[in-house]
């Protein structure tokens, strides 16, 4: 029997299909259109987190981030506590390799929190965008360089456009799009390190051991910009005060959707909706921030689209999803 989703309302059932305890005289959901809302939910949660960070304005960065994780630790360790999962995260706290293995899956995701936040207040929502449309083929590179996969012909010619498209970047922007590059690189290797450990670690428990280990770095840097520029949180506004508040919930929330998902889509339909999260964030960066697109930064995205259209069909056409640790952005 399916295992019943102690996070969302609904009971799963044994063909597959989601009866609403809230109404049942309504015709039962099927598991793969419930997955789909949830998916739809989670990416685009991701893709408006932009408009979000815009609003905690005028923290810096480098004070967000922190809360973040301090936030997001306690929200996690409350959500523990309703569902009774206490039990088997201790479990997991007797297994030292998923402990040190998800330090380093944390301390990936501190880089990849810290770049995005930064590249968001910055000005930069196009080019973080960007660095989630390269991440599913760097994910495919770092398949061939770290797990000696091999590559099909439409795969290569995939990761060989996206070079060239961040080499017309690279000459569109006058510097290496790093915003874009650390963001795809940091989050490859977190995908591939909770790629190893996904079967044993779930969303909820990973996110709280990986705020665990983050939690000093967090006090230090907290520490760091009180001394050198001062803390904002509970000084602008009661509203503001909140929007600090609730960033664990915006962290959680999203990948709680996520594993809902996970649990009834195949990868295939995840890794086309993935899509969704940094299409929103490119239209929120273009349209309502009114960020520069010049003609070579257009040619630029043009060939990183074309190269996903490519690695899409070859997915499609192969059957062959990709991982299901790659599609959860930040």
């Amino acid at each position: 029997m399916a295992s019943r989703d102690l996070s969302f309302p609904g009971t799963v059932h044994e063909d597959g299909q989601t009866m609403d305890t809230d109404n049942p005289a309504r015709p039962p959901r099927t598991a793969h259109s419930t997955g789909l809302i949830y998916a739809v939910l989670a990416y685009g949660l991701w893709g408006m987190l932009p408009l979000y960070f815009l609003l905690l304005s005028p923290t810096s960065a480098f004070e967000i981030v922190p809360w973040r994780v301090l936030f997001s630790l306690v929200f996690c360790a409350l959500l523990i506590t309703v569902t009774r999962r206490w039990i088997p995260f201790r479990a997991l706290l007797r297994q030292p390799r998923i402990v040190w293995t998800m330090g380093l899956a944390g301390l990936l995701i501190f880089i990849n929190w810290q770049t995005y936040v930064f590249g968001t207040l910055s000005g930069h929502v196009v080019e973080a965008a960007l660095g989630y449309f390269i991440n599913p083929i760097v994910t495919v590179f770092l398949g061939v360089l770290v797990l000696h996969e091999r590559l099909r012909v439409f795969q290569w010619v995939a990761v060989g456009i996206s070079i060239a498209a961040v080499v017309v970047l690279t000459i569109g922007y006058g510097s290496l799009p790093w915003i874009s590059l650390v963001l795809a690189f940091s989050f490859g290797f977190y995908g591939l390190i909770k790629k190893r450990v996904g079967h044993r670690v779930d969303a909820l428990a990973g996110l709280t051991l990986e705020t665990v280990w983050l939690a000093p770095i967090a006090i230090v840097q907290l520490i760091v910009v009180g001394a050198l520029s001062g803390l904002t949180f509970g000084t602008i506004s009661p509203w503001h005060t909140v929007g600090l508040l609730t960033t664990g919930v915006v962290t959680a929330v999203p990948l709680l959707f996520f594993a809902a998902a996970a649990r009834r889509l195949p990868l295939t339909s995840l890794g086309l909706i993935q899509f969704f999260a940094p299409i929103l964030q490119f239209l929120v960066g273009v349209f309502v921030l009114n960020e520069p697109m010049p003609p070579e930064r257009w040619a630029g995205f043009g060939l990183v689209w074309l190269a996903l259209i490519i690695l899409t069909t070859d997915m499609i056409i192969s059957g062959r999803g990709p991982r299901r640790a790659s599609l959860e952005p930040a």
